[in-house]
């Protein structure tokens, strides 16, 4: 037992680095996630004696998982949302939005939760944060409120956030199928589905009283998002169940606020900055031309999705196989050339840019601004994906799932979902926490005789915990409504949201573990 403690701290070490380097010394994420790569390389060399040459084949594999396609994925995602601030199509969005009621609860629905949904599952990295807690702070809404909506609103769409990137890579170190995972998650996550907006309707309205009148509202809100989400999953897959989720919401919430306009808010929920949005209606092609790249992307995803075999299969033949790491001839990995979300994003933005009005020429200064935007982003999945593959290889992985089953046994489903929030927690990234903690669930499930699939997807259940506490992203919503400084106290008053969120995570998993 002392031997298997041993290897299992030795293995833990990257992940104590990063802790250590992101909360203590605060470094940045890409210096962090840098030194951890190096923290396992040499774990691995002197603990496991992993041959320099298979840890050098086994970086490059994770710096190639890397860039295609997560990278390419990161980078249209973030170019299409900065083309539609370029041309003030943002603008519009945020009008239309707003001109649909002066009730803060309905407008925190539509804004963080809806709108903030579909950019999460557009874009990801900050924009679902930043975006609609600046918009709420400018209608009236408390900055404290507004960063504690938007937190709690971005925490269960992360899974599939950014097109799909967390769940798609999570099924690629896996091996299990993107499709069955994805819906498994769905159905994890639609309990806090539901419950977010409730919450956030009773955190804007300072206490349960504010469910009155509203509750109808929050209730379609979650349901709506929800629902869709799982069918999403199931048919389409990770890429899209986001975006067809908060979509649905979008117009769900905003066609029941509308069957309420004109009713009198209480003068404690009603907002002052609204008025300046009063009455905004179109023209309509204004309104289409706003969300033209968003509306190319979500055609452009469906058509090029299993649902169209006659566009999917040859499309997706456009591909290479290769093997890079050294003492495995059989592990393989496939780069889809045109048929991968990040190509079919970046295409579908400089479309939407030039019907917008955008030039060639800046459309160019756009994409170049996003990659130097980017760079450090780049690099901290650089750094993970190498330190990922080398823990992976090399048998560490296997060290702390060994562990963590002999320790717990049966029980070890209570803290699948723990592992998920804490990976999420300290690197700010579901992607990242799945690259980190992805194969060790799959290797417990396999331990303890559990289902595979739940156990994996457990672990971005817990991510929905983590991405509320995350330094990073109380930093974005912190800057993005003049409360610089202020991340304690922030982090302070979200803990309670996001410890009974995992809490409650931990006993929904154990559950199903025990009838699966």
């Amino acid at each position: 037992m002392f031997e298997l403690f041993g290897m299992f701290v030795l293995a833990l070490l990257p992940i104590i680095w990063l802790v250590i380097a992101l909360c203590g010394l605060h470094m940045e994420a890409w210096l962090a996630s840098a030194g951890a790569f190096v923290v396992a390389a040499v774990c691995a060399m002197l603990g496991w004696q992993m041959t320099p040459v298979n840890m050098a084949t086994a970086a490059l594999e994770g710096f190639a998982m890397a860039l295609w396609p997560i990278v390419i994925v990161i980078i249209a995602a973030v170019f299409t949302y900065n083309v539609t601030v370029r041309t003030s199509g943002m603008e519009t969005i945020k009008a239309m939005l707003c001109s649909v009621s002066d009730d803060k609860r309905i407008l925190t629905l539509l804004i963080a939760w809806c709108f903030g949904g579909f950019l999460e599952g557009m874009a990801g990295f900050g924009t679902a944060v930043a975006i609609p807690a600046s918009m709420l702070v400018a209608l009236g809404v408390s900055p404290v409120t507004s960063i504690l909506a938007c937190l709690i609103a971005n925490g269960v769409p992360t899974m599939f956030g950014s097109i799909g990137i967390p769940t798609t890579t999570l099924a690629s170190i896996t091996g299990i199928d993107a499709f069955e995972l994805a819906t498994v998650q769905a159905v994890q996550v639609l309990p806090f589905v539901i419950v977010c907006p409730i919450l956030m309707v009773m955190l804007v309205g300072d206490g349960p009283r504010a469910l009155r009148g509203a509750l109808p509202a929050a209730l379609v809100s979650g349901l709506s998002f929800g629902l869709p989400m799982i069918a999403a999953a199931q048919f389409v897959g990770p890429t899209l169940a986001d975006v067809v989720a908060a979509t649905c919401a979008l117009v769900a919430t905003f066609l029941f606020a509308l069957t309420k306009r004109g009713r009198e808010v209480p003068a404690e929920y009603r907002l002052t900055g609204v008025h300046h949005y009063e009455g905004f209606g179109g023209p309509a092609l204004q309104i289409v031309l706003a969300w033209s790249p968003f509306i190319l992307i979500l055609v452009a995803l469906l058509l090029t999705s299993q649902l169209v075999p006659a566009i999917y299969e040859p499309l997706s033949s456009i591909a290479t196989t290769v093997n890079i790491y050294a003492d495995d001839p059989t592990a393989t990995l496939t780069f889809t050339w045109i048929d991968t979300p990040g190509v079919i994003i970046i295409v579908c933005g400089i479309i939407g840019g030039l019907i917008q009005g955008c030039s060639v020429r800046e459309l160019v200064q756009v994409l170049l601004d996003t990659c130097r935007q980017m760079s450090k982003t780049i690099l901290t999945m650089l750094g993970v994906l190498a330190c990922a593959k080398i823990m992976g290889y090399s048998g560490m992985i296997a060290s702390i799932a060994a562990f963590f089953v002999g320790t717990l046994g049966g029980l070890y489903p209570l803290v699948a979902p723990i592992l998920g929030a804490l990976g999420t927690f300290v690197t700010g990234s579901g992607t990242s926490s799945e690259v980190l903690f992805g194969n060790v669930q799959l290797q417990a499930a396999q331990s303890i005789g559990a289902n595979e699939t739940w156990l994996v997807a457990a672990n971005s259940l817990g991510v929905s915990a983590g991405k509320m506490l995350s330094p990073q992203n109380i930093a974005i919503g912190c800057a993005a409504c003049g409360l610089v400084g202020k991340d304690g106290e922030i982090l302070g008053k979200i803990a309670a949201y996001a410890f009974g969120f995992a809490v409650a995570m931990a006993a929904l998993v154990y559950a199903g573990s025990l009838v699966l």
